[in-house]
């Protein structure tokens, strides 16, 4: 018999435990190939209908203006293009299968079976074969492997730091065009421009009294839960650990429903000084039962007494809000967690906070690179592990603190965006919280922008979107079991 016979046959491989598996050989059916392509096209047309849907929404007739119609559409190209080159390109290039074909069973591999590579992926001229895994493993298939050197993990990570830059940068702009009023470009140019001393328009108005800075204040708060979620990740070693995992948002909480009920406050800039008072006070106390009996708290007792006091402010604070219907009123606009409504009378005066927890968290980077050793292998190199804690924990109370006091509670930031960043960055914290702080401003003042516009003319506070956002992320997050290595 030929061998091209034989290779067009299906082989027959004997097991170690003497049961035989029929492998198929050559191309997969037709059908699943075109079901496969079928995902693979849809995870790109769900975004652009997406987007479709929103550009036709903001109509003329609607309220919409041009920039808001130029900034979702191409907020909406440029999503669509980074899930094609992640999902054909990454995925497909490196481990032979885009998500429609790993979700059929089918490996995409050069006529050397190989992997394809990332730009012959991307090219749809190049020859491929798709055969299903079970022939591409047992042919010798094997994906590739990202062992990266030095230098090119260096470069990886510039060019992610410069990429999320320009990425920020673009929002910020479109944060300040997009809202409730449409804005021409060259009204949006003149509003943030000198000189101020004219009369000003009500298009300077807006821009510069309400869009400005609510966006400056999303930026700030952003950097600031992105880096505290990558602190508190890396101090605890768990990698669904969050900046409410030390209390600091339930010791906010309680302290604005007290100031409230007893106290008669009820203005923002009063909410804000009772809301740090309350965070840095529950850190502390955390940090002390922690510490108890030992020389610096270790990662478990940390969340154990987190935990135990966040139930305990929280059991306070609805007990309290439950027996004053006026407190409940008050508290429920600020527990939403919001970048609206909020001026520069807010965020100046908690500006020094953001400044020096900035500042601790980079100093703590270093150290945290080598407590991630290990306690035992951070004494022997002469690392203080109290002293590192110390540093940690100060700057993940005043960074979550102050953007608690300003927003009020706003999760998932501070448990999705260091996965993120680590995904191009590595473990190394002297890159991974810089670029956890620009992923939080990025998602923070993307779903601030996603508010405006999904409930024209009101809008849905970000507090609320970035919830819907990050359920499905936590819920994909939670069934990743690599991240228990973290």
């Amino acid at each position: 018999m030929r061998l091209s016979d034989l290779a067009s046959r299906e082989a027959v491989i004997a097991r170690a435990d003497h049961t035989r598996v029929q492998v198929p050989r050559g191309s997969a059916p037709l059908t699943l190939r075109l079901a496969a392509a079928a995902v693979d096209l849809a995870l790109v047309l769900l975004p652009l209908a997406l987007g479709a849907l929103i550009v036709h929404s903001l109509r003329d007739a609607n309220g919409g203006g041009t920039v808001d119609r130029v900034v979702f559409g191409g907020f909406t190209l440029a999503v669509a293009a980074a899930v094609l080159v992640w999902n054909l390109g990454f995925v497909q290039g490196r481990r032979g299968a885009s998500t429609g074909k790993a979700w059929f069973g089918l490996v995409a591999r050069g006529h050397d079976g190989r992997p394809l590579g990332v730009r012959a992926s991307l090219v749809v001229l190049t020859p491929r074969q798709v055969v299903r895994r079970i022939t591409a493993v047992d042919e010798g298939f094997d994906q590739i492997e990202t062992d990266l050197t030095p230098p090119q993990l260096r470069l990886r990570r510039v060019t992610g730091l410069l990429a999320l830059l320009v990425i920020l940068a673009f929002l910020l702009l479109a944060s300040v065009a997009v809202g409730s009023r449409p804005l021409a470009f060259g009204e949006i140019w003149h509003g943030l421009t000198p000189p101020y001393h004219v009369t000003p328009t009500e298009a300077d108005l807006i821009v510069r009294d309400l869009r400005l800075p609510r966006t400056l204040l999303g930026l700030v708060a952003g950097i600031a839960l992105g880096l505290a979620g990558g602190l508190i990740q890396g101090h605890t070693r768990n990698p669904l650990a969050d900046p409410g995992i030390l209390g600091v948002s339930a010791g906010a909480a309680c302290a604005v429903v007290l100031a409230i009920t007893f106290l008669g406050v009820t203005s923002a800039g009063g909410y804000i000084w009772f809301a740090l008072v309350g965070a840095l006070i529950t850190s502390i106390a955390v940090f002390g039962l922690a510490s108890v009996g030992t020389s610096s708290p270790s990662p478990v007792s940390l969340v154990l007494g987190g935990a135990a006091v966040a139930a305990f402010l929280s059991a306070i604070t609805s007990a309290v809000v439950l027996l004053d219907q006026s407190t409940l009123d008050a508290y429920r606009f600020w527990v939403v967690g919001s970048v609206a409504g909020r001026g520069l009378d807010i965020l100046a005066p908690l500006l020094p906070f953001f400044a020096m927890g900035i500042i601790l968290a980079l100093v703590n980077a270093p150290g945290l690179n080598v407590l991630s050793l290990g306690e035992d292998v951070a004494r022997s190199l002469g690392t203080s592990i109290a002293l590192n804690r110390v540093l940690g924990i100060s700057a993940i109370t005043l960074l979550a603190g102050a953007a608690t006091a300003a927003c009020g509670p706003i999760a998932f930031i501070g448990l999705a965006v260091p996965h993120v960043a680590r995904a191009f960055t590595g473990p190394d914290y002297r890159w991974l919280l810089p670029c956890s702080g620009l992923i939080g401003a990025i998602m923070l003042i993307t779903c601030d922008i996603l508010g405006r516009v999904a409930a024209r003319p009101g809008e849905l506070q970000v507090g609320i979107v970035l919830a819907l956002v990050g359920a499905p992320f936590f819920i994909a997050l939670v069934r990743r079991r690599k991240l228990v290595t973290l």
